[in-house]
Order: C-alpha cells, then structure tokens, then sequence
C-alpha cells in the first residue's frame, strides 16, 4: 500500500472509527440504562445510577409526594389552596417533576403547563392510583413516571394530586462515567490497531532496509531482500536489490580487474625486463670493448634496436590498452569496398611475411561491389595484430597464413589461418579474455602482454561484429570474423 493511501486510512479511521463505535456504545449504554430502570417500581430505581444533582431531584419528589399523602390523609382542605400548591412546587426542579391538580375531570393546578397539557388525558382516574408507597405508573410514550394521591375537595368533589417525573432525565451521573470508559476504550483500541497497522507495514520494512545497508556497509552483498508489497514499501525492496545486485557485479568486476591490472603489470614488467636486459648487456659489450670488429658492432647496435621495438610495442600495446579499457578509441567509420581493402592489405602484410619465409594464401569470394562500414585504420590494427600472433607462434618449418574472405549474404566472413602449434580445445574459448596467456612458460620469444586478442574483439564489437577461433593443437589456428555488409536502400517506384 502506498504511503498516501496509509496516511489516508489512517487519517479517516482516526475520526471515523471512534465516532462510530462512540455512538454505538452511546446507544447500547443508554438503552441498557433505561431498560434497566423501565421495569422497576419507582422506589426500586437504583439511583446509584443518577448523578447527584439527580438524586436531589428524585429526594425533593418524593419529599413533596409523601406531603401530598400527608395532607391528603390529614387536611385534604388544604391540597385546594393554590397559593400552597404554588409553594410547595417552588420547592422541586420545574424542568424534571411537577405537580398537576385535578378537580373531577378538569385540570385544577399545574406546576408546568406543557407538561400537564400534554400528559393531562392520560392520568389515571380518582381511585386508580392508590395511597401506597409504592404506587406509581410509567408512560413509556411521553418519559413520565407518575405517582397519584387522591383526596376530596371541601365541596365535595373529588380531586387527585400527580406527581409527574420525568424519568429519562435521571440517567446521567453513570451514563456520563460508561461513555467516558467507553471513549477511552475505543481510543485506546484505535490507537493501538493503527499503531500496529503502522509498525508492520511501516516500521518493520524499514528496519529490514536498515539492517540491509548496514550489510551493505560491511561488504556483504549477499543479503538479499524479497517482497510481494506494493507501493514505496515495494519500490524501496525493489530498488535495494537493483542496488545489490549492481554494486555486486561491479564489486566482482573492480576485483577481477584489479586482479587483470596486476597481472597486466607483471606481465609488462617481464617483458620489459627481458629486453632492457638485452640491451644493458649489448651496451655493457660495445663499452668494455668486446664488438672489436664493424661486423659485430653492426650486430649489437641492430640487437640493442630491436630490442627497443620491443619495448616500444609492448608500450604502445598497454596504451591502447587503457583507451579501449576507457572506451576512448576513435572510430572513423567509412564505407569501404571489401575487395580493395583486404587487397591492399594483404599485399602490406605479404611484403613481411615474405622476408620471414611465410606463404600467404589469400581469396576473395565475395561479390566486387561488396561494400562494409568500417575503420579502416582500426580494422588494419585486427588484422596485423591477428597475423602477428600467428607468426609468433608458429613453428614448423615452412610457415603458411590463409586469409579467406567469404561471403554469408548479409555479412562478409573473414578468416585468417596457420599452421601453427594451434591452441588447446581448453583455451580456445578464454583467447579473447584480458591478460589471458596459453603459454606458461612466459618465454620472450613468444609471450606477449596477454591483451593483443582483447583489443581485437573491442575493435570487431564496436563494428558490430563478432569473433572466435577455431583449430587443434599441434596443426594449427583459424580466427574467424563476421562483418555486417552496407546495403544501400531503393528507393520505391
């Protein structure tokens, strides 16, 4: 659930909630009460039940009832006189009891008014109401409880005396008391349930996520989060574990390439090592003497030269290198005719196979209309670098390269192929990877930096190619290439 819709809820149960069930406890507390009394004789209320202010109400009726029998049993003469009637209803709360005097069938004296107009036609008849203590009649319909005394005019008519009490107004001190209970109850029970409601859906998630960056923290990404929640509980859950999940692989790849930069550098400082040596000790040979002929000093200098072209290419291999790590190699894509390009490539390379005692066999299967988009400056580094590995390791005594260009329709398949050691079935798949080397040996004369092959797949990728290789150890290499071919669109007739 989202937070809006939560505090939404939560806002309308706050107020809805404790007004409904206030207003239920209201009514059940109330009906209870009264119904309790309803059925009870007047003198058997429990007026536990009142506040006080209504037990003086109650004190004061029936104060005036019992004087109503006493002057009816002593001086009935004296329930005619007006002036004490009026005295003696002064005595009683006008708004709750009142007196109402009949004389025969019209009313004589009435303390209120409304009260005995409303009432008047229902009261009892001379005689029906008695002088107990305990007579007394409730009418449910007008709220009135009502006690009679009977007595006789001094002319002889007959008279009744009523004592009307209005019954629903002596419930309150009790009343009052349960809904303040009541109320309390409910807010507490309202308070708790949505405090709950809150924790679970709010806080608990929350601590889970805090428990979870505190892994985080640590180093620990394997502390993974799941949910079926909706909303920004959800969300949070879902984006921790994209967080996770990414901070994790690019953790697993800072550390493999932390581990390659090392090997880089150590592979780096071995192969310099190798021709610095070289050259520190053709140096030390010129300087002690030793090339005492131009024949031999001819032969230190040109060793002490290439060896710096070592060194030079093993620099210029680790510089670009960091740019194709960087993502910084320029690309200057053109259109270029396949036949022409690879043509003239290969009439490049041959040039220096040729002095190396290296056959080259080159074929050209495509159409000569066959055009690529391609770097041309980048796809020749592929190529010699391709070659190049070929001729480092290969070891037989007539050497062979095939380059095959073939044709797959909508793409152009190159293939450059020796007869050299080959590469174990075991290795054939990690070539590519950075600073992977198959020889173990790590001898000069054929280790490299391990990242000339890399280089080659960055290039082919980025042309939207793809490269493998293929061959058996002991008979040779073929690394295979694909480009997509350009095909220009017609416009319709």
């Amino acid at each position: 659930m989202k937070f809006k819709t939560r505090l939404l809820v939560t806002f309308t149960v706050i107020i809805v909630l404790p007004l409904a069930l206030t207003a239920l406890a209201f009514c059940v507390i109330g009906l209870y009460l009264i119904n309790a009394q309803k059925g009870m004789p007047f003198e058997e209320l429990n007026y536990t039940l009142m506040a006080e202010n209504m037990q003086e109400v109650v004190d004061s009726t029936d104060h005036v009832y019992m004087e109503l029998r006493k002057q009816a049993e002593t001086d009935p003469a004296r329930l005619a006189d007006k002036r004490y009637l009026e005295r003696l209803s002064s005595r009683i709360v006008p708004r709750t009891t009142c007196i109402v005097v009949r004389k025969d069938f019209d009313l004589y004296f009435a303390g209120n008014e409304t009260v005995a107009e409303k009432i008047f036609h229902v009261l009892p008849g001379y005689g029906e109401g008695g002088f107990s203590e305990d007579s007394g009649r409730y009418y449910d319909e007008y709220d009135k409880f009502v006690k009679q005394v009977d007595f006789q005019f001094p002319d002889g008519s007959r008279g009744s005396a009523f004592v009307v009490t209005k019954v629903n107004s002596l419930i309150s001190k009790n009343l009052l008391i349960d809904m303040f209970v009541a109320i309390l109850i409910i807010l507490v029970f309202t308070s708790l349930t949505l405090t709950q409601w809150i924790h679970r859906g709010v806080f608990n998630p929350v601590n889970e996520l805090n428990i979870a960056m505190r892994k985080i923290k640590e180093g620990n990404f394997e502390y993974a989060l799941e949910t079926n929640v909706k909303g920004e509980i959800g969300d949070l859950y879902h984006n921790y574990e994209d967080m996770r999940l990414r901070l994790k692989e690019s953790t697993e790849e800072n550390t493999e390439n932390e581990k390659q930069n090392r090997e880089l550098i150590s592979n780096i400082s071995h192969d310099l090592k190798t021709p610095i040596t070289a050259i520190k000790g053709y140096v030390e040979g010129i300087m002690d003497g030793v090339a005492v002929t131009p024949e031999k000093m001819d032969k230190y200098i040109k060793t002490i030269y290439n060896k710096a072209n070592d060194m030079e290419r093993l620099i210029n291999e680790l510089t670009y290198y960091s740019r194709i790590d960087n993502n910084r190699i320029p690309y200057n894509f053109h259109r270029i005719n396949v036949a022409d390009y690879f043509g003239d490539c290969v009439e490049e390379v041959g040039m220096d196979l040729e002095q190396k005692n290296i056959e080259l066999n080159y074929s050209n299967l495509t159409q000569p209309d066959t055009i690529v988009i391609a770097d041309p400056e980048q796809m020749k580094k592929v190529i010699n670098n391709i070659i190049n590995n070929s001729v480092k390791y290969l070891d037989k005594p007539h050497g062979v390269i095939d380059i095959r260009i073939l044709d797959e329709g909508d793409s152009v398949h190159i293939e450059i192929e020796d007869n050299g050691k080959g590469i174990a079935q075991k290795d054939l798949g990690r070539i590519f990877e950075r600073f992977y080397r198959t020889d173990a040996s790590r001898n000069s004369a054929q280790g490299g930096s391990g990242i000339g092959l890399s280089i080659v797949k960055k290039i082919i990728e980025d042309h939207g190619g793809y490269i493998w290789a293929t061959g058996r150890e002991g008979e040779g290499t073929c690394m295979h290439f694909v480009l997509r071919k350009y095909i220009e669109l017609q416009e319709k007739t």
